[in-house]
């Protein structure tokens, strides 16, 4: 079939507000990286710049791990990279399901032909790090895996209980970051986790498609061990770190334009400061939770504790057409929210505000436009209550009484 080019015209896509679980809206500075001319991934100047990459990166990370480096895949790419490294067939490990995401990292596993066991929580819940106790009883595992922020329910899980845990067991503390990063606090040497990867798109708000990790020497040493070589020549870490290594040796060509956008990305990052990220993020989600619970909207993580900052999850009220209302959010304002995904479709939206896109501004013009499209959807929303109580939030600091809904 052929195509007529006069069919076809120039990419022009319609200026969102990307308030999803990512992608991020993206610095203007970032876009202008990105159109910077391209160079081979060989050339003295680019291997040179990625040094600069990883030296942003371990800051980001808070840690000096040598390897350290954007792995050229999305973060499901960045979960197989961390999975098939460390495991092989006669391992056991233990993977903490609280989610979509966290299930897949257990899916990932059992594919490497280690013994995985399954430590589950109910969705909108974290791992109680009791039941991983319970399930190594008596078990030689040698990895225990987490997601920190699980982004298809918006729970977040405390890292430091499972280090204890994983200490008491020998085992490796394998960590999922890709939505935590940047807008939680996560402190790879402090917690020292052993192996934690990340997502370029969300709260480091760069373009998609590359998935940062980090291992220590602990694991340099475990994945050397090896009897067998990892499933994945792709993701093996032993042949991509000779490109990100002193060596420079070629892997594969990674995306150059994407590299650019990274790099500035980081550099805004920290500009702004580690802890001034961390801050803005809870003030903004605070603010949002604030205002949506005015509208008499119900949180899908029942614990304040336990929710992240960077993904806000809402119940959809009974009666409520999840999918109209964030086609007419889109249609009529430009903003796009997730839906629920697997056993929560239909039943839950979920609201990002990671990195360039977490701004006072839009947490408000959210709310507005929000409180618009429920009223028209059959929910009732007293006019200006959800902006209104975001408003008071940011200008004393604290939440107003959540308004049940009538």
């Amino acid at each position: 079939m052929t195509v007529d080019r006069n069919d076809i015209g120039e990419v022009l896509p319609p200026p969102r507000m990307l308030l999803t679980p990512g992608p991020s809206m993206l610095d203007p500075r970032v876009y202008r990286a990105m159109s910077a001319p391209l160079v081979g991934h060989m050339d003295p100047w680019f291997t040179a710049m990625i040094g600069d990459v990883q030296a942003m990166l371990r800051t980001v990370f808070q840690t000096d791990n040598r390897i350290t480096f954007p792995v050229s895949a999305s973060g499901s790419g960045g979960i197989e990279a961390a999975v098939v490294n460390p495991l092989e067939p006669g391992d056991e490990a233990i993977i903490c399901v609280n989610g979509s995401f966290s299930e897949r990292m257990a899916i990932i596993a059992e594919r490497t032909g280690a013994k995985i066991h399954r430590v589950e929580a109910p969705l909108g819940r974290t791992v109680d790090p009791e039941d991983v106790r319970r399930a190594a009883k008596g078990r030689s595992i040698k990895l225990v895996g987490m997601v920190h922020g699980e982004t298809s329910t918006s729970a977040l899980t405390k890292i430091e209980p499972f280090r204890k845990v994983a200490d008491e067991l020998g085992a490796l503390l394998l960590v999922d970051t890709v939505a935590s990063l940047v807008g939680h606090p996560v402190d790879v040497a402090g917690t020292r986790i052993d192996i934690c990867f990340s997502g370029t798109q969300k709260a480091i708000s760069a373009p998609p498609g590359m998935s940062p990790i980090t291992v220590n020497t602990r694991v340099e040493e475990v994945i050397r061990a090896r009897k067998t070589k990892p499933v994945s020549w792709y993701f093996d870490l032993t042949h991509t770190m000779t490109y990100w290594g002193k060596e420079r040796t070629y892997h594969h060509t990674p995306a150059i334009p994407l590299i650019y956008g990274l790099r500035e990305a980081l550099r805004i990052v920290l500009e702004e400061g580690l802890e001034a990220s961390w801050e803005r993020h809870r003030l903004n989600q605070q603010a949002l939770i604030t205002g949506l619970e005015a509208m008499g909207l119900e949180m899908f993580v029942p614990d304040p504790a336990e929710r992240m900052t960077t993904v806000t999850g809402i119940h959809v009220p009974q009666g409520v057409d999840d999918h109209r209302v964030r086609r007419q959010l889109l249609d009529e304002f430009n903003i796009e929210i997730a839906g629920g995904i697997a056993a929560l479709k239909g039943k839950l939206w979920r609201v990002g505000l990671m990195g360039f896109s977490s701004q006072k501004g839009h947490v408000l013009q959210f709310l507005s436009a929000f409180e618009k499209v429920l009223n028209d959807q059959g929910f009732s929303v007293p006019q200006g209550a959800g902006a209104g109580a975001a408003v008071h939030y940011y200008m004393q600091g604290v939440p107003v009484a959540a308004a049940p809904h009538k």
